[in-house]
């Protein structure tokens, strides 16, 4: 019998691997990075083939470290980086393009001329997001405009078009399977969540032809086989879901009201509100959380563009650590942030500003600011950027949340975690598995096999770690709260 599930977890920097007993923990686990490409300010791309390469040799390798055959696992997951899309030819497999990543602001421009010609409350209406350069669909109205002839190539079915899933399930099955789940589909800006269709008046509006869209389906279901020259066995892929519906899903946040926050990349907090779409009226985005059995969960979810990836500026842009996981150590050489604020809107501000056109600043900054003040100020600003979602998410629920689940590389940093639960003024609970990313996406693949039973035996697995309860008094946390704000009033609209 199969003891096993393989989760594949297609993030924004790296690509990971994780094999997961019954018991919801991690048996071994590979991770590769990947190129960041810049090709111009505010521009992100990504190698799609550095990716399937990363993806496919963590499969092997994290097999290969637990020492279990292909013939163990019961199932595979996937879990990805949302809103980044991929062309190919269908022919080849060969991508047309590099693909333009969920921070890429190149269609921002192209946004605005759709705020402009009136579309902006149709979209809103159809798919519960903003109109806003974050998401899918702009992308591949700009990759279409962008090479002669390749739309009419679209519209005979010789190029498809997909989320990292669809190319990875793609490339998995060897080129015989072409789909999507609802949770990510939820993501394109051209997927109506009501009527859980492409819709046609949308795709007119971007000059999209919807045959080289993938066939949208359950989260947790059969999608395909894996070819088995791959992994030496074919394996069944089951799962399928976007990394913050996944996280979601595998911190067990079942029941409406329940919210998780993710500190990847980005920081991305999700409410479960049920199988009603929730409308916000404070910059919050109505999504599908995940289908199962064709019955749809939906979420509020508030996103923040950067927030680990602020950290990798440290290394690799400001080189003041050598690796990501030294800022804990620098943060520590000073007892505070020194009155340093930093607003890390590189790409622009999400939830709930959405200003394409706000950019990073560091302010505060005095003869005796170090670079321990800096590391506190970027650590903090993962904080503040949540307390900005949280707040928004309190509004539109009505009420105040009374726990905060938590997961993603950060949570490790119980300093963070500690002036999380402060500027809140929240409780934070922190599991004893972090990657509840790729544990969802296990989860969804194993409930489809009946690995697990029923989503009562996964929420049996979730084991807290660490709960951090409030010490910062309510005077202090708002005094700090409100410089942050003047700080993010200070970065926004920067380049009109």
């Amino acid at each position: 019998m199969p003891k096993f599930v393989l989760a594949l977890d297609q993030g924004t920097t790296s690509s990971r691997a994780i094999v997961f007993t019954k018991a919801g923990k991690v048996k071994a686990t590979a991770q590769r990075e990947f190129p960041q490409l810049f090709p111009s300010p505010g521009h992100v791309e990504h190698d799609p083939e550095a990716i399937w390469k990363s993806q496919l040799a963590t499969a092997r390798g994290a097999l290969r470290k637990a020492q279990v055959s292909p013939k163990q696992i019961a199932a595979i997951g996937i879990t990805n980086q949302r809103e980044t899309v991929v062309l190919w030819e269908k022919a080849t497999g060969k991508a047309i393009h590099n693909a333009i990543v969920w921070q890429s602001r190149i269609t921002a421009d192209l946004c605005e001329e759709l705020k402009a010609a009136g579309h902006e409350k149709t979209f809103r209406k159809k798919t519960g997001l903003v109109l806003d350069a974050y998401f899918s669909g702009t992308k591949i109205k700009y990759l279409l405009d962008k090479y002669k002839g390749l739309r009419k190539r679209a519209e005979r079915g010789e190029i498809l078009a997909g989320t990292m899933d669809t190319y990875l399930l793609w490339r998995l099955t060897g080129g015989k399977v072409h789909a999507t789940d609802y949770s990510n589909a939820s993501r394109t800006l051209i997927f109506n969540i009501h009527t859980l269709k492409w819709d046609k008046q949308l795709l007119k509006i971007l000059d999209i032809p919807e045959v080289m869209l993938p066939e949208v389906k359950d989260s947790s279901g059969h999608f395909g086989d894996t070819d088995p020259k791959l992994l030496g066995e074919s394996i069944p892929i089951t799962g399928i879901a976007g990394d913050q519906q996944a996280a979601t899903f595998g911190q067990g946040c079942f029941k409406k009201g329940m919210v998780k926050n993710t500190y990847g990349t980005g920081c991305f907090t999700l409410m479960n509100t049920g199988n009603t779409p929730v409308t916000s009226k404070n910059g919050l985005l109505t999504t599908i959380g995940w289908g199962i059995n064709g019955k749809i969960t939906y979420c509020l979810e508030g996103s923040v563009f950067i927030g680990g990836a602020a950290v990798q500026w440290l290394r690799d842009g400001l080189k003041i650590i050598k690796k990501s996981t030294d800022v804990e150590k620098l943060a520590a050489t000073e007892t505070d942030h020194g009155g340093v604020y930093f607003v890390p809107a590189f790409v622009g501000l999400g939830t709930p500003y959405w200003d394409p056109y706000a950019r990073g600043i560091i302010v505060g900054l005095e003869r005796g600011t170090t670079g321990g003040h800096i590391a506190h100020a970027t650590l903090q600003s993962m904080a503040y950027q949540s307390r900005d979602l949280v707040s928004a998410m309190e509004s539109d629920a009505k009420t105040k949340l009374k726990q905060l689940r938590v997961d993603g590389g950060a949570t490790a940093n119980d300093g963070l975690m500690q002036f999380q639960a402060d500027i809140l003024g929240t409780r934070v609970q922190r599991p004893v598995v972090a990657e509840t990313t790729a544990l969802g996406a296990a989860y969804l693949a194993g409930l489809a096999v009946g690995f697990w039973k029923s989503q009562n035996d996964i929420s049996q697995n979730w084991v807290l770690d660490k709960e951090f309860k409030i010490s910062m008094k309510p005077i202090k946390r708002e005094a700090l709260y409100k410089d942050w704000k003047y700080a993010v009033d200070r970065a926004k609209n920067w380049l009109n």
